[in-house]
């Protein structure tokens, strides 16, 4: 058509990500100057959001000169009272300049030289531990000697602390803290930074974070199906151990019988950070396709068929939050909860994945001797029945069954499976051991909440998840809420795990029929 010119496809998307009242439309030669310089701001505002190549070399460039503008110095010990707080405006432009950088390397550089450069001043830390050491050899009067452990103390401060706390001041602060240490968390697990100067950074910007995130700052929220819909789709995209399939799924895990929990914090507002799911039962749940696979009919609860809540679910939503003691008060904060809304519920239980669970299991079979006609983790008229079964002596089509969860498509072989998998899960559960504590994370975590390992469930996990994870198994620990301090000492204190007979009677066969 003369006269008009058509925008090329890029550029129109681009136009239509600004609004509908820049919606792409045919244009007249005359306005294309203007056109071409409001293409080239578009494009130099992009480029910050997306981060290219060439940006990124620029931004590294200037990471020194940020750093040093950002970190504040740390003041000398007889003036850190009266040392005036840092600009705002320099947070601001480290938050800013950060979140410019892209995920990866450029950030992974930045968080490194943080680390690395302004960290703890040795040569101070070495002056004052000598002065330490030399109040108490001169034996000096008390006041002399805690003035000089607070002076070590002082200096033993990294300097990116300071950066911390001056971050958390500012409005989205916290939230920012939070991104950067899910960075941190996922850099040091993909190996992207490492080193003691990182991890060391890492720690102190956690135990940070567990100031600023104890139960005082903390609101317990409710989650029902007239929650906001921004809240839901957090809460269903954040769901880790049971996905949620669709808003259908979604509406039956905040209706009748559920109950659905987050802690959010005071000053990230309606902002889920960790998520808790309740089932309202009439007994312990044995298999988790009940909860969330059973389409519950649309009624108004009955009370009297409620007497125990099932703890099936909790994830956390922020990965910059991992280790920070949220999950614990969770649990405590929605029993109490509960207690006000049904105080006819006596039985409080968890229904618990068992991760890790198939790994450990192959790794066992990969480890026996493959010279041996029946393997060490079964009893020879097991092993005779599962090599009929297999069609091989050896533990290598056992094995790829198991990585392929194949194994479960053969109703002899589930049958044949049951005890000896129950056995070996109980002692994974009770006597696999990391440092004297139990090895799997789901159980150290409820065991020091001092609960008891109740009851191992065959076939609870049927998805392709559970088969995987655990080959179907799910386990019950129940807290009876009279003996959980108790309990919860003797395992942190003696490294005592507290477990009903079923368990134990399984440990026990365990120990008879397995050799390892």
């Amino acid at each position: 058509m003369a006269g008009v010119v058509w925008l090329p496809r890029e550029a129109r998307r681009g136009m239509s990500r600004l609004g509908p009242c820049l919606s792409p439309r045919p244009l007249l030669r005359g306005s294309w100057a203007a056109l071409l310089r409001g293409l080239r701001r578009l494009s130099v505002a992009a480029s910050v959001r997306r981060g290219p190549a060439s940006s990124c070399t620029a931004s590294v460039a200037g990471m020194e000169e940020l750093l040093s503008r950002s970190v504040p110095p740390l003041p000398p010990y007889e003036t850190k009272e009266k040392a005036p707080p840092p600009a705002e405006l320099r947070g601001a432009e480290f938050v800013r300049f950060y979140r410019g950088l892209r995920a990866g390397p450029p950030r992974a550089q930045l968080l490194t030289r943080l680390a690395q450069d302004f960290g703890v001043d040795h040569g101070r830390v070495a002056e004052f531990s000598a002065k330490v050491l030399q109040a108490r050899e001169q034996q000096r009067e008390l006041g002399a000697l805690l003035q000089a452990e607070d002076r070590l103390r002082y200096y033993l401060n990294p300097r990116y602390r300071g950066l911390f706390q001056h971050l958390g001041r500012l409005e989205g602060g916290l939230r920012f803290l939070v991104e950067l240490r899910g960075d941190l968390v996922e850099g040091l697990a993909t190996k992207a930074v490492d080193g003691p100067h990182v991890k060391e950074m890492n720690g102190v910007l956690k135990n940070m974070l567990s100031e600023w995130f104890s139960t005082g700052f903390l609101n317990l929220e409710r989650v029902t199906w007239q929650s906001p819909c921004e809240v839901l789709q957090k809460i269903s995209d954040s769901e880790a151990v049971h996905p949620v399939r669709n808003w259908v799924d979604m509406k039956r895990r905040v209706g009748s019988y559920r109950r659905c929990y987050f802690f959010s914090h005071c000053a990230i507002p309606g902002e889920p950070l960790i998520v808790l799911h309740v089932a309202l039962t009439s007994d312990i749940s044995s298999s988790i396709q009940a909860i969330v696979k059973e389409v519950l009919p649309l009624e108004t609860e009955d009370t009297d068929k409620i007497t125990t809540a099932i703890f099936y679910s909790i994830s956390l939503t922020q990965q910059g939050l991992q280790g920070v003691e949220l999950g614990t008060y969770l649990i405590k904060r929605v029993v109490k909860e509960l207690q006000k809304e049904l105080p006819q519920i006596k039985t409080f239980s968890t229904l618990s994945p068992i991760p890790g669970f198939t790994n450990w299991l192959v790794g066992l079979l990969s480890s026996q001797t493959k010279e041996l006609e029946r393997n060490e983790l079964f009893t020879e008229s097991e092993w005779q029945e599962i090599s009929e079964i297999t069609g091989d002596s050896t533990t290598e089509t056992l094995k790829k069954l198991l990585n392929n969860n194949e194994w479960v498509r053969s109703q002899k072989l589930v049958e044949v499976l049951h005890s000896p998998f129950m056995r070996l899960c109980a002692w994974y559960l009770y006597g696999e051991k990391h440092r004297g504590y139990a090895l799997n994370p789901v159980a150290n975590f409820h065991l020091q909440n001092g609960s008891v390992m109740w009851r191992i469930n065959w076939m609870a996990d049927t998805s392709p998840r559970g088969i995987a994870a655990s080959c179907g198994m799910m386990v019950n620990y129940r807290y009876f809420l009279e003996d959980t301090d108790s309990n919860s000492a003797a395992y942190l204190g003696t490294k005592q795990i507290k477990a009903s007979e079923q368990v134990l009677s399984l440990v026990s066969q365990f120990q008879q029929n397995s050799k390892l």
